[in-house]
């Protein structure tokens, strides 16, 4: 009777560990913009990709619109293990202590996406990724979002338009700087509390990729907008590095190509969904789009060059002439 009792507890057991075994790997993937932006739908393609390369092994769970964690919290969140998976724009690495990343906020350091893919493919944006391991992450990607514009309740045709607003900024020094060099009030504020502050007249006006702006429904609470694209928001995606170390090596590898294939898809579609996005901001009426002429947009340039050369000692100059180099920019030929 013993015997059979010991018997059936270890088939018991086996059974359990067996199932145990054929549990998924959960991968809780949050994020703060909506689930039909770039970023939304980059993750979501993550997640089937992941899902599809591990056979299952692996189940990616997405939080989109800060449904899981707000933007002050999900740093934390990740490092302490509460969630193995973000992709944070890349201002947010500044307030952790990687101010380096901040580069990426200087006002027209890049021309296009051409440019921009030499440094993120590049090895300034390798070198960028590697300083994030101390505080326990493991940087994988970078995403896009796009280049940003103005917005705010009176028409921006120059620099001294945006004088004396509040304009909405993530949490970095160098956007704090680009606001005060048009005389500007900048005000740091969470992405999920953008829509009501405009609407109640906290803020004046902000900046976005124009996805963000209509997905967001920004547009409805922002009379005008200008079309400047003069700074680049994009995402790190990023994993808690014990997480991520623990993981078998052929799983790891997996989840490495399944993120190579949908970060280009990210990079692929940011530029599609911006350009749809802005035409349903203009089919929609609530928003007056202008595009500054040449000159208009070099009298932008010409007051946020500056920023560069103020921002040397916090971003570090040698990070912002390997940016230069890689890019070709050359700031004094404005």
């Amino acid at each position: 009777m013993k015997v059979s009792k010991l018997l059936a507890g270890l088939f018991f057991c086996a059974a359990s560990l067996g199932a145990y075994a054929q549990q998924p790997i959960v991968i809780k993937f949050s994020h703060v913009v909506a689930a039909d932006t770039p970023k939304g739908k980059a993750a979501e393609m993550f997640a089937k990709k992941a899902a599809d390369m591990t056979k299952g092994k692996v189940k990616v769970e997405v939080y989109a619109n800060s449904t899981l964690y707000k933007d002050k919290e999900e740093m934390e969140a990740l490092q302490l293990g509460a969630v193995q998976m973000l992709a944070p724009s890349l201002a947010k690495f500044g307030p952790l202590g990687v101010k380096e990343f901040e580069v990426f906020d200087l006002p027209f350091i890049f021309s296009d996406y051409d440019a921009l893919r030499k440094v993120t493919n590049g090895a300034v944006g390798k070198q960028l990724l590697t300083k994030l391991e101390p505080k326990g992450i493991r940087g994988l990607a970078y995403w896009d979002n796009g280049f940003k514009s103005f917005s705010a309740n009176n028409p921006i045709k120059a620099p001294t338009d945006l004088k004396g607003k509040k304009m909405r900024i993530q949490s970095s020094k160098v956007l704090e700087e680009q606001m005060r060099s048009l005389g500007s009030l900048p005000q740091q504020m969470a992405f999920s509390e953008v829509y009501q502050a405009l609407q109640t007249g906290v803020v004046d006006g902000t900046e976005n990729p124009i996805s963000n702006l209509y997905t967001q429904k920004m547009h409805e609470v922002q009379k005008h907008l200008t079309l400047t694209e003069h700074g680049y928001l994009g995402y790190a995606v990023i994993v808690n590095k014990k997480f991520w170390d623990g993981l078998p090596a052929d799983i790891r590898q997996q989840l490495e190509q399944a993120m190579e294939e949908s970060t280009r898809y990210a990079n692929q579609i940011a530029k599609v969904e911006n350009d749809s996005a802005l035409d349903a901001v203009k089919k929609s009426g609530k928003t007056s789009v202008y595009t500054p002429t040449k000159e208009e947009r070099l009298a932008f340039k010409k007051a946020l060059i500056p920023v560069h050369q103020k921002m040397e000692g916090r971003v570090g100059k040698d990070v912002i002439q390997a940016v230069y180099k890689d890019t070709g920019f050359k700031p004094d030929s404005l």
